[in-house]
């Protein structure tokens, strides 16, 4: 198990949170639904989709129909719930065909939803799966199948531009059954490919337990990190704290489609570990061309709660120059482990786990507040959004966030009126807009535009180019990239107003 699988463990528990509500009159928070820790599910994990139908997709760690009678607290669903909150169970986990999903699900573009279960599968050590929109589930591929493919994969996949997946495994590979991992490819029907194994015989200097899924960037290359390993490691070195990671505190790569793996930056480089150990969450690529993500620990503040530092938020360019934005201090937040989103504002939105104004505790106290919602300019400017209370209305430990097309952060978090997880909206604002799928592709490539009240648009233009469009729903558009169109916007024309899409799409 990762080691920082005891922060995760964390994030299942709400102890000891006061009964009151603090809200900024700046923000909308909304929780829209409550599992109940039954057949609905039970601590949801990983990110939301929001798919074509414009409503949203996820999963639950536990729960659900099966697995309580071996003594287990269900081996989790797969749900879909719209922007009003009616949720729907679409599939649970039986541990045959997977268990304890713990990622976000992709949309496809033949539509159906793929993902992978950290446990469970024909070999008990995690699966692939794809999903039909109506619920209809098949396992693509078990780990374990043969002695170097990897297990327990608890990151979602991409899916890239040759129409392949591309993931992570947090263990497993070709040196070892521990904590080594590795990066993988597997194609729509299932045929797996191992990419790349993280150590070696003798150390895992090249990182090791990628916990995050990877981001193909502009370049056609993948960028991810992993959660340990490397060869940073400067703890304790006479500095103002304690550091946690112990030498081992995590990378972040670059990886060809082909499998070449260059380590782009070595954690805790640095004295004390400003710059951060273990980044447990994946990375963004921005409109600026870097990239922005977190680190759940280290940083410049004292000791966070005992363990060496609040976390923070870096940019690192392509090319490995590492900039720290940010440093957790409690107050504002701990312990940020779900991905960051660059809002169509210009600026990144995320959570973290712990800290904040909120009143919850564990044990003696050592672990404070019950996670934050946040916002941070690219040049590190950091504001608080809103701080969980642990109670029945905005319960605690959130996880990652996405901006739907509605222009609201939409989220989970893993307590509720009993303790089994919520759904969350966030409204800070910030206008609708429309996204495509893909978001890159040649002249003739079929894209699917989603956003809201679509009926009757009258146009849609590529950077200015207009391009043919049948309107399949109120949330749905479907048109094919035409001839002449350059990278820009798309931009959607509506009865109440043209609607811009979120990022640039990429004419190739």
């Amino acid at each position: 198990m990762s080691k920082l699988s005891f922060w995760r463990t964390i994030s299942l528990v709400c102890i000891f949170c006061a009964l009151e509500v603090v809200s900024s009159p700046a923000q909308t928070f909304t929780t829209l639904y409550s599992f109940s820790g039954g057949v609905d599910g039970y601590v949801p994990d990983g990110t939301l989709v929001q798919a074509t139908d414009g409503n949203f997709y996820g999963v639950t760690g536990w729960g659900g129909a099966y697995c309580h009678d071996t003594g287990e607290l269900g081996c989790g669903t797969i749900f879909s719930i719209t922007p009003q909150g009616q949720l729907t169970t679409l599939h649970s986990f039986d541990n045959t065909d997977g268990a304890s999903p713990s990622a976000g699900l992709v949309q496809a573009a033949d539509g159906s939803f793929y993902g992978t279960t950290y446990f469970g599968g024909a070999n008990s050590a995690g699966t692939v799966f794809n999903m039909t929109p109506g619920g209809t589930l098949t396992t693509l591929y078990s780990f374990g199948s043969v002695s170097n493919d990897g297990g327990f994969p608890q990151a979602p996949l991409v899916q890239a531009s040759d129409g392949n997946f591309y993931g992570t495994a947090s263990q497993g590979g070709l040196y070892g059954a521990g904590d080594a991992g590795t990066v993988f490819k597997i194609t729509p029907d299932g045929t797996l490919t191992n990419l790349y194994n993280f150590c070696s015989p003798t150390n895992c200097a090249n990182g090791n337990m990628p916990a995050a899924g990877l981001v193909q960037a502009s370049d056609g290359n993948f960028y991810g990190t992993t959660s340990g390993g490397g060869n940073g490691g400067n703890y304790f070195l006479g500095g103002p704290r304690d550091n946690y990671c112990w030498g081992d505190c995590g990378t972040v790569f670059k990886i060809t489609p082909d499998g070449e793996l260059t380590t782009l930056y070595n954690f805790c480089s640095q004295i004390d570990c400003p710059d951060g150990e273990f980044p447990y969450a994946g990375l963004v690529q921005a409109s600026d061309g870097n990239f922005y993500g977190t680190t759940t620990h280290g940083g410049t503040s004292a000791n966070c709660f005992g363990i060496g530092g609040c976390g923070t938020v870096f940019k690192i360019t392509p090319g490995g120059t590492l900039t720290t934005l940010y440093s957790f201090g409690s107050t504002d937040g701990a312990l940020p482990e779900g991905n960051l989103v660059q809002a169509t504002d210009g600026n990144f939105y995320g959570t973290t786990l712990m800290g904040g104004a909120g009143p919850c505790a564990s044990g003696g106290g050592w672990l404070q507040g019950c996670g934050t919602v946040f916002e941070i300019t690219p040049a590190g400017t950091l504001t608080t959004l809103h701080s969980f209370e642990g109670n029945d209305i905005d319960d605690c430990y959130p996880g990652g966030l996405i901006q739907a097309t509605d222009g609201n952060f939409y989220g989970t978090t893993s307590g509720g009126e009993v303790d089994a997880g919520t759904v969350f909206r966030l409204g800070v604002g910030l206008s609708p807009f429309v996204k495509t799928s893909p978001t890159s592709g040649g002249a003739g490539t079929p894209v699917t535009i989603t956003g809201n009240n679509l009926t009757g648009s009258t146009s849609v233009t590529f950077n200015g180019t207009a391009a043919a469009f049948t309107v399949v729903s109120d949330t749905a558009i479907n048109t094919t990239v035409p001839s002449g169109a350059t990278t820009g916007q798309l931009q959607v024309t509506t009865p109440s107003g043209t609607l811009t899409s979120n990022v640039n799409f990429q004419v190739m």
